[in-house]
C-alpha cells in the first residue's frame, strides 16, 4: 500500500475517531485535538501498520495511547510543590477538618462489604469499580452482558445494604 493510500485510509476513519475522542475528553475542542494528534501519529509512523491488520483499532489504540499520555503529562505538570517552610492557611483548614483515620474506617467496611460478596457478584462488580467496561467483563467472563449488568446490580444493592449505616452521613 503506497502512504497515499495509507494517508486516504486514515482520513476516511476521522468521523469515528471524533466519536471515539469525544467519549474520551468530553469536549468537541479537546475531541478535535485528540483525533489530529492521533492522525498526525499514525501518518509518521504508517511504517509501523501491518497492512492486512484492522486499521480502525489501530487508530484506536494509537488514540487511547496519546489520551493517557496527555492525561499523565498533565497530571504530573499540574502538580504544584511547594518548597516553603510556612504552610500557607487553605492547607490547615484542609488538614484540620479532614480525618484520615475515619476514611480508614469506612474503607474497611467497604473492604469487608465485599468480601462478603459471592464470587459471581464480587468478580463483575470489583473490575466495574476499577473501571473495565460491561462488554470487557462480559468478554474476560464469557458470559452474556446482560449477566453483567445484573450481578453488578445486585453487587451493588448488598453493598448498599451493608453500609447502611452511612446512608445520611452526606446531607
Amino acid at each position: 500500500m503506497t502512504r497515499f493510500e495509507f494517508n486516504t485510509l486514515v482520513v476516511q476513519h476521522t468521523e469515528s475517531l471524533r466519536g471515539y475522542a469525544l467519549h474520551f475528553t468530553r469536549d468537541d475542542d479537546d475531541a478535535n485535538d485528540l483525533v489530529q494528534d492521533t492522525v498526525l501519529k499514525a501518518v509518521t509512523y504508517h511504517g509501523r501498520f501491518k497492512e492486512g491488520t484492522n486499521l480502525k483499532g489501530w487508530l484506536y489504540t494509537i488514540m487511547k495511547n496519546t489520551f493517557i499520555n496527555n492525561y499523565r503529562r498533565f497530571v504530573k505538570t499540574s502538580t504544584l510543590v511547594s518548597q516553603s517552610t510556612e504552610i500557607p492557611n487553605a492547607y490547615l483548614a484542609h488538614s484540620a477538618t479532614t480525618n484520615a483515620g475515619e476514611s480508614k474506617f469506612v474503607m474497611e467496611d467497604i473492604k469487608e462489604a465485599m468480601t462478603g460478596l459471592a464470587d459471581e457478584y464480587y468478580v463483575p462488580f470489583s473490575m466495574y469499580f476499577e473501571g473495565y467496561k460491561y462488554h470487557e467483563i462480559s468478554d474476560h467472563l464469557r458470559i452474556p452482558i446482560g449477566t453483567v449488568k445484573t450481578r453488578i446490580h445486585v453487587a451493588r444493592r448488598i453493598m448498599k445494604k451493608a453500609l447502611n449505616a452511612y446512608k445520611y452521613e452526606r446531607a
